[in-house]
């Protein structure tokens, strides 16, 4: 009898966080469904992979002189793509199979780390300009 399938986080919300929040949360929700699955080489690989694709993308995002926020959206969606269409069917030919799990976790965990970030910037600039 086949051991009972964990539950993993969609190809979709892969998608969907690295493009909206950057490779890197993708990368750790595909991680996270490797642990699930006790594919730990393969988590660690994803994991490193993402972490590249999160330092490659804040290099282009900051190239030109004003940084261009839409270069950060097109990063996300070529990680976000890798991750989702390479790894996901690589790692899971069955994918559809697997039960799904929700995405409120780790959407909570996001919306707090922006929320951080943005509160960190406007602290930042107007102790620059005080």
């Amino acid at each position: 009898m086949e051991d009972k399938l964990p539950k993993i986080y969609s190809k979709k919300a892969i998608l969907g966080f690295s493009i909206f929040l950057s490779t890197l949360f993708g990368g750790v929700l595909l991680y996270q469904n490797l642990i699930e699955a006790n594919k730990k080489k393969e988590a660690y690989t994803v994991l490193g992979i993402s972490i590249l694709i999160t330092i490659c993308t804040a290099i282009i995002v900051n190239i030109p002189e004003k940084p261009v926020s839409a270069l950060a959206y097109v990063c996300g969606f070529a990680g976000g793509a890798l991750l989702s269409n390479y790894f996901v069917p690589k790692y899971f030919p069955n994918e559809e199979q697997y039960p799904k799990k929700a995405i409120w976790k780790p959407l909570i965990i996001g919306v707090i780390i922006v929320a951080v970030l943005v509160a960190l910037a406007i602290y930042s600039l107007s102790a620059e300009n005080g």
